[in-house]
């Protein structure tokens, strides 16, 4: 069985900081930056790339939908 490998893109600008992905990843890949972005809000940022695994909790969990996920099979 292949292994599948994945990837989050993250709009900054839209995130508003309720760190609900944070919570969400059961690998630790999303972290809360500490500068804020235009709107005022410490937003989410994609910390540990290589421990994603594309399982989407964070889209799911995300109220904005401001996360991407991509997934790809690693053979």
């Amino acid at each position: 069985m292949a292994k599948v490998k994945g990837a989050i893109v993250i709009d900054t600008e839209r995130c508003k900081g309720c760190e609900l992905c944070v919570v969400a990843c059961p690998t630790d890949v999303i972290r809360m930056e500490k500068q804020v972005n235009s709107k005022g809000y410490h937003y989410a940022y994609p910390a540990n790339h290589d421990a994603c695994t594309g399982c989407m909790n964070c889209a799911i969990v995300c109220p904005d939908g401001v996360i991407t996920v991509y997934r790809t099979k690693v053979e």
